[in-house]
């Protein structure tokens, strides 16, 4: 692992602890897991971006999409 250096505001801070302490993880630990987290839905947010870009270009048909609302509906197994 690397060791880094951030700069947070003191209220910042003091939030950073408690939810820590409420965790019961070390502040580094607490905040690995928030960057990754956050790193994760980023990564989510541009996919969904990709594929609404590509939708707007090459727009469904409505039985594209019953027959995709259909299979999602389907339970899985």
């Amino acid at each position: 692992m690397e060791t880094v250096q951030i700069v947070l505001d003191k209220k910042l801070l003091q939030a950073t602890d408690r939810a820590a302490r409420r965790t019961k993880l070390n502040r580094s630990a607490l905040v690995r897991e928030a960057l990754r987290e956050h790193l994760r839905r980023l990564e989510v947010r541009a996919l969904e971006a990709r594929d609404r870009e590509g939708y707007s270009r090459h727009p469904r048909t409505h039985e594209e999409s019953h027959l995709w609302e259909a299979e999602a509906a389907w339970p899985a197994t």
